[in-house]
């Protein structure tokens, strides 16, 4: 039976990935966590397509306002929205589908009973009683710099695609972004991040099969998303 840990009436699960997630083939057990901390409702990873939206903790307000607008978009839709409860575009991403009633998952990359950053425990206490909040970290474990990279893998390999809002040479999202690729989802990064000059990342996940994501091609990616219903772009983006 999956450990339980019980603290303020919360329950901890303990489960593997293919718990959670289902079969996993090759490629995706490769570097799947041995073990996944869970606090929430896991019937949300059941419910259709999954979306990561990652990016820079110290974001621009364009990069902040893309990013609340396609949380919202995707809410509104029915698509699950995956981050990873750091400040700046996770935050965004979060808030922004709880306010138009969407799911989300947010996988952490502390212990699921610690939380970073502190401002965001209220948020993590609330995804943890309402939508799902993941950790391959044990309790207990020492928060460290590389946990953050290894929580973005996960995320890769949680979500059906994964959407890159606003990101330095040095962040925490490529990892996820390269991830996404080994595996063989869906990667796209936003048109003005692919315009920014001073990025140099950008050109070699397009050359390995990244795509822009912009006003004329979000339903190409609502379109290569699993088991979705009829959708149909009804509000430009910010993009």
């Amino acid at each position: 039976k999956a450990g339980e840990f019980c603290k303020a009436e919360r329950i901890m699960q303990t489960l593997s990935a293919e718990d959670l997630l289902g079969p996993l083939n090759e490629f995706e057990a490769k570097h799947a966590p041995d073990a996944l901390y869970v606090r929430g409702d896991k019937d949300i990873l059941r419910h259709g397509a999954r979306v990561s939206i990652v990016g820079s903790r110290k974001a621009s307000q364009f990069g902040l306002a893309r990013a609340r607008k396609l949380a919202a978009r995707l809410a509104e839709r029915g698509i699950v929205v995956v981050s990873g409860l750091a400040e700046g575009i996770d935050t965004a991403a979060h808030t922004s589908t709880i306010e138009h009633g969407g799911r989300t998952v947010a996988v952490i990359g502390t212990p699921i009973d610690q939380a970073y950053p502190k401002q965001n425990r209220e948020l993590q206490e609330r995804i943890a009683r309402e939508h799902l909040l993941v950790s391959q970290f044990a309790p207990g474990r020492p928060v460290q710099r590389k946990n953050f990279p290894m929580r973005n893998r996960t995320m890769a390999l949680i979500s059906d695609a994964t959407v890159i809002i606003e990101a330095s040479n040095t962040s925490g999202s490529l990892s996820q972004g390269w991830e996404a690729l080994r595996l063989g989802r869906a990667l796209f990064i936003t048109k003005a991040l692919t315009e920014n000059k001073e990025i140099s990342w950008t050109r070699d996940m397009l050359d390995h099969g990244a795509q822009v994501l912009s006003d004329e091609t979000f339903q190409d990616f609502l379109d290569c998303l699993p088991e979705r219903a009829e959708m149909e772009l009804d509000v430009a983006l910010p993009f």
